[in-house]
């Protein structure tokens, strides 16, 4: 059996011994000045490789640490640049909405100096049929405000359509484009009657209404000319412009002609109309 050693040195003694050589040999390192001695050999070699790592990690940490703090400055940056984008879009889209009302506002003010003689009220357009066009649609004006079944709606550069059905704060048009729609018109430069008829397909197509039973005997009356409202009419006042014509050839009975007309009208972006409180049956009344 082996015997245990008695004799055994504690740890901390040999730490404490260690310490004091270290610091011995440290202090004699200063002191002496070995600046190219063993020891500085030593530091230099351990150390030195440790300390430029830590350099570098320190300049590493210290490189991200930037770039994290510029990618916080350039994030919220962009968060005001987009704010203040979508501030300056919205202001845009006001200032065009406006313009475009005040254009609008400023053709109904042009459209009511062509037609002097007739009393009229402004109105909104607040509801109309699915589909792209307005063939019939709801405005904010009624009998409240003087509208009576039958007045002439006008917009734009001329004639929209006719009332057909009026409550005391609301009032519903049928426009010229619509299927059923009919105008007794003539050619403003030779005063030719025709008739022109709506027709939902055609402004589909071309943005245009039928044009029939045109009674032009001299070849007067050519592509580009004036219809206006004629006259005869029992509903239309006269002199309100329709539209332009387009198309027009001779009818197989050789005494018509038929075509197509370009309505005066954007009937495809009514928001305003003006309504003459004349009606055509008042209007002859009193002449």
């Amino acid at each position: 059996m082996k015997r245990k050693s008695k004799f055994k040195i504690p740890s901390k003694y040999i730490l404490l011994v260690l310490t004091v050589l270290c610091v011995g040999i440290m202090y004699v390192s200063f002191t002496m000045n070995l600046g190219g001695g063993p020891l500085n050999t030593v530091a230099g070699t351990v150390f030195g490789p440790m300390q430029r790592g830590i350099n570098q990690v320190g300049s590493w940490i210290t490189d991200k640490a930037d770039n994290l703090k510029n990618l916080k400055d350039v994030t919220a940056e962009n968060k005001e640049l987009k704010k203040q984008i979508n501030e300056l879009t919205s202001e845009l889209n006001t200032i065009k909405l406006e313009q475009y009302e005040l254009n609008n506002l400023r053709e109904l003010l042009d459209l009511d100096k062509q037609y002097p003689d007739y009393d009229k009220v402004a109105a909104n357009v607040i509801g109309k049929d699915t589909g792209n066009w307005f063939s019939t649609f709801i405005i904010d004006k009624g009998s409240k405000d003087g509208i009576k079944k039958d007045a002439n709606v006008i917009a734009g550069s001329g004639l929209v359509g006719i009332v057909i059905d009026v409550g005391p704060h609301y009032a519903k048009v049928r426009s010229i484009i619509d299927d059923i729609s009919s105008v007794y018109g003539q050619v403003l430069s030779t005063s030719d009657n025709c008739t022109v008829n709506g027709d939902l397909q055609m402004m589909t197509e071309s943005q245009t209404i039928k044009l029939k039973n045109l009674q032009d005997h001299d070849d007067k009356v050519k592509v580009g000319d004036q219809i206006v409202t004629s006259n005869v009419s029992s509903k239309f006042l006269q002199g309100i412009l329709v539209g332009y014509i387009s198309e027009l050839k001779t009818d197989a009975n050789n005494l018509t002609k038929s075509g197509s007309v370009t309505p005066a009208v954007d009937f495809e972006h009514l928001q305003e109309v003006l309504v003459i409180l004349d009606t055509k049956k008042s209007w002859s009344e009193t002449e």
